[in-house]
């Protein structure tokens, strides 16, 4: 029995089916003759069940009629009810409205009443102020006859009130009389004052008549046609009168040469008002300030009619810088002195205000005539700093008698910048627009040029190949932390010098501020200023790869503990980066110099890895311990001048391990067995994860198998491939194959003892007295005597056949185009032609020349007397061929 949601269900009666069929329904009960006997006890509940759905169907039509005879009477009972409802609503409405038409006669008197009570208000009130406005009109004509301008002042005020409400009631003839007469009065008082004003300052009577003229000023106050404005102009014209006839109608006084008197003209005015004119006029309006900008405005006109004549000239003189300059910096500072005078009396009214955030009142006020002219400036300014940067140049990083400090920074950058501020302050000044542009253009051009020139000459220009031992004096590293210091500084401060200059000029020419590319040429000098930290590093590991090579890594019997060229170069690298994490200030670039210290060394490690094969597997795994004990060390570096205990950050630590998964990809892939073959492969898909069997091949050359056994794994390894490229590769991102590893892909493996070329494993490719790169064509004596002995070990323990040191001779004997076909190689440190492989084409008459010149048998005898026979032929071989050797070693 089925259950639905836990409980169970009751079986469904065939007989309640919709495609109930009897005649399968009688198989069903019936299926065989022995069940016949049951058909009568069938037939009885066939009948019982039949009788009980006739009582259920007539119980239910019965029910259902009960049913429709109630609706039909809930129906017409409802209908009853609203019927009622709409009846009580209509004698609502008509009670209401005969309550309102009650209502309305009763209060008809009553509004009645109230509208007269209004209109008697407003015509008492209009008669009243009429009968004021009246009164005053009389006795403001009769003060103003007296000259008592206090009063006039209070009456004029009311008055001026007065006809304002009676405004609308000029269509009536006495108020229309009457407003006529009010504006005539206002005239009059307009010209008198004015008469008054002009009268007591032409007979110089201002001191006794102080207090009628304060007054006056009261009238003028009131007056609503300009009367305060016309005076204030007057006054302007007035005290400034003499000064345009003298600096305008003579043209030696008002050239530029006499700039400072004009300026001292005005303050001569001012302190005049400060004095005896202050007390006169009301505060509010600013008469002083007014006075000012009157005469900035006449200045800056005079002065654009000067410079204009003076640019046209017809006796080709231009116009003088030098006075240029000057005047434009009086300007300026008279500028300065305006705001500081006027700011000072807005500060109480302004309080709210950040004084910045307000606008300056004397802002370009006279100094805008000159900004058509600011490219002569902006030329000056060009000239200045083309003089400032050879001074720089010829600088030391840092003075003989100063103390070094790890945050000092280069002088001049400070000096500098320091232009820069006073400069682009001046120029913000005058103009916003493009000759602000023309100038942030001038600074971009000399931080390009100090960094190229000042800053980037303080480091050796860099090389591929080594530093001779007589080359230049190196700088120190006090000097190369100066220097990445000021690198810093210039790159910051050049930041906020773009985002200063921004701020300040018009918003369509914000989109052409840009400093990035001097920014980057600073990051430029920084990064150099790193590398060259790191190659110090180098130089001091070199010696300890040395000794990493000398070692046979194919003759190793078992793992020991570290090799012993790890502990010299751990101490090394250790101390040489703990002088430079000294000297280093910020831990931006500490953690950059140990970074790219990583990275440089173990590029070197990949690249001596190479050097050293054939590799055994044994000495893949005792190298995987010299790796991982590098990498412990190499996780000190940066906390090599913190406090005990203090661990290195969680993404240095990734670095670290990140970088070092390169080689050891590389050796863990060489540390499984050749045999079975498949095992070799499976790792090589886990350890490299590409599919190039070019890559593969270089695996098989380092572990130093024969051309046949590595033809047969590359077979092996292409039919991998092609497998998983058939079966389609399901596996996940981290363990699908690529194309090509990017950690082989660099390498160049060639043939026996050949050194490896990579496309930039490390930060250089050595800087040390014998560089990787440099043993390829570059004669090493320190390494003659384990380079012969590595030579006479591999023809007779890996070549076995006596053509396989043909090629010493090959050159002599015409192999050339063999040589390059089958893969030369050069012996470690010698710099001459190498061993080819018997699978090289060209390699047998090669061959046969190069036995017969050289004289090495290594067909017989054992691996101790061919060992000794083939360092005498050798020894013979380089007597006769002392020429040849030395021009292909100095090449």
């Amino acid at each position: 029995m089925s259950e639905l949601n836990g409980v169970p269900s009751r079986p469904q009666d065939p007989l309640d089916s919709a495609q109930y069929d009897p005649i399968n329904h009688l198989n069903a009960l019936f299926s065989h003759p022995v069940t016949l006997s049951s058909v009568p006890a069938t037939s009885r509940a066939l009948n019982n069940h039949v009788s009980d759905l006739d009582k259920q169907i007539a119980q239910l039509v019965e029910a259902q009629a009960i049913t429709n005879e109630s609706s039909a009477h809930r129906v017409e009972t409802a209908k009853a009810d609203l019927a009622e409802l709409f009846k009580r609503i209509e004698g609502v409405r008509e009670r209401a409205i005969r309550t309102e038409t009650t209502i309305t006669e009763m209060t008809a008197d009553i509004k009645k009443l109230d509208g007269t009570k209004k209109n008697l208000t407003v015509s008492m009130t209009a008669l009243k102020r009429l009968q004021m406005l009246t009164t005053a009109y009389e006795q403001l004509r009769v003060l103003c006859k007296t000259r008592q301008y206090r009063e006039c002042a209070q009456l004029l005020q009311a008055v001026i009130q007065l006809m304002a409400h009676f405004r609308s009631y000029r269509s009536i003839d006495q108020i229309a009389m009457l407003s006529r007469n009010v504006a005539e009065l206002q005239r009059e008082l307009l010209e008198q004052v004015c008469e008054d004003f002009e009268i007591v300052f032409a007979k110089g009577e201002v001191a006794s008549k102080k207090g009628m003229l304060s007054e006056a000023c009261l009238v003028m106050e009131s007056l609503q046609d300009g009367g305060k404005q016309r005076i204030i102009s007057w006054y302007c014209n007035t005290q400034l009168r003499e000064y345009r006839q003298v600096f305008r109608g003579n043209d030696e006084a008002g050239s530029l040469d006499n700039i400072s008197r004009r300026y001292a003209w005005l303050k001569r005015i001012l302190k005049t008002y400060d004095e005896e004119h202050a007390s006169i006029f009301p505060a509010s309006w600013k008469v002083n300030e007014v006075l000012s900008k009157s005469f900035c405005e006449g200045t800056k006109e005079d002065f654009k009619g000067i410079l204009s004549k003076a640019a046209r000239r017809v006796d080709g003189k231009s116009l003088d810088v030098n006075l240029l300059l000057t005047c434009l910096q009086e300007t300026l500072d008279f500028e300065q002195w305006l705001e500081r005078r006027f700011s000072s009396d807005r500060a109480s009214i302004d309080t709210m205000n950040v004084r910045d955030d307000r606008p300056l009142i004397f802002g370009k006020a006279v100094s805008e005539a000159f900004e058509p002219y600011l490219s002569l400036w902006v030329d000056a300014q060009d000239k200045q700093l083309s003089m400032m940067l050879p001074k720089y140049r010829i600088q030391p990083l840092r003075p003989a008698d100063e103390e070094f400090t790890p945050t000092a920074v280069h002088a001049s950058s400070i000096e500098l910048f320091q232009f820069y501020r006073v400069t682009f302050a001046q120029c913000a000044k005058l103009s916003t627009g493009s000759k602000l542009l023309d100038l942030s253009q001038k600074f971009a051009k000399y931080l390009d040029q100090y960094a190229d020139s000042v800053l980037s000459r303080f480091l050796p220009a860099e090389k591929a190949g080594p530093i001779s031992i007589n080359s230049a004096p190196q700088p120190t590293l006090e000097d190369i932390s100066v220097l990445l210091n000021t690198a810093d500084y210039c790159n910051m401060t050049t930041a906020q010098l773009s985002e200063k200059i921004r701020s300040k000029i018009d918003p369509e020419l914000q989109s052409k501020i840009d400093f990035e590319k001097q920014q980057d040429s600073f990051l430029g000098v920084a990064s150099a200023a790193i590398r060259f930290l790191v190659k110090r590093v180098e130089v001091e590991a070199e010696p300890s790869w040395r000794e990493m090579r000398n070692i046979s890594w194919s003759k190793l019997e078992n793992v020991g503990d570290q090799s012993s060229y790890v502990s010299e170069l751990v101490t090394k690298v250790k101390k040489k980066c703990g002088e430079i994490l000294a000297v280093l200030s910020k831990d931006m670039y500490s953690r950059a110099f140990c970074d790219k210290v990583v990275d440089a060394l173990v590029g070197n490690l990949i690249n001596n890895v190479v050097l050293c094969k054939p590799i055994s597997e044994v000495g893949a795994e005792q190298m995987l311990l010299d790796s991982y004990v590098l990498k412990k060390a190499f996780e000190e570096l940066l906390t090599l001048k913190a406090e005990p205990g203090t661990h290195p950050p969680a993404g240095y630590l990734k670095h670290v391990n990140r970088t070092f998964v390169k080689v050891d990809s590389i050796l863990k892939t060489l540390q499984v067995q050749a045999n079975p073959a498949e095992g070799l492969v499976q790792a090589y898909f886990i350890h490299v994860g590409d599919k190039s069997d070019a890559n593969f091949r270089k695996i098989l050359e380092l572990k130093g198998l024969k051309r046949q056994a590595q033809a047969e794994l590359v077979d092996l390894f292409r039919v991998f491939v092609r497998s998983r490229e058939e079966m389609g590769d399901t596996s996940n991102e981290e363990t699908k194959l690529v194309d090509q590893s990017l950690v082989l892909s660099p390498l160049i493996v060639q043939g026996p003892n050949m050194a490896p070329i990579t496309g930039g494993g490390s930060v250089v490719a050595g800087l040390g007295s014998a560089s990787l790169q440099n043993q390829m064509n570059r004669f090493d004596p320190r390494d003659f005597g384990s380079a012969i002995m590595s030579a006479a070990r591999d023809s007779v323990d890996r070549l076995q056949t006596p053509n396989m040191m043909s090629s010493l001779a090959g050159d002599r004997a015409g192999s050339d185009a063999g040589t390059t076909s089958s893969g030369t190689s050069a012996v470690t440190g010698l710099g001459i032609g190498g061993i080819n492989d018997v699978s090289g084409s060209g390699t047998d008459s090669a061959g046969t020349a190069g036995q017969a010149n050289t004289g090495i048998n290594l067909a017989e005898g054992t691996s101790g007397s061919n060992l000794n026979e083939n360092l005498r032929n050798l020894g013979r071989f380089f007597r006769r061929e002392t020429g040849r050797f030395g021009s292909s070693g100095t090449s």
